[in-house]
């Protein structure tokens, strides 16, 4: 009885360290989206903030075009 018990709970254990390095895996792939998409997030801020720079950013947004 105790031989069976033993083989159960390593069966388990291996289970357990499987889906472990299976989540572990999932978190790493996560983790390089996250980053990447910060990298595209700070790219898309820079390019905003230098478009607006260049597009005279000092006028107000609500402000009527002269022609109205």
């Amino acid at each position: 009885m105790t031989e069976d018990r033993i083989t159960e709970l390593e069966t388990k254990v291996a289970y357990q360290e499987h889906t472990i390095q299976e989540l572990n895996d999932v978190i790493y792939k996560q983790q390089q989206q996250i980053d990447k998409v910060e990298i595209m997030c700070q790219h898309l801020m820079d390019r905003i903030q230098s478009l607006a720079a260049s597009e005279g950013g000092n006028q107000p947004a609500n402000e009527k075009p002269p022609h109205y």
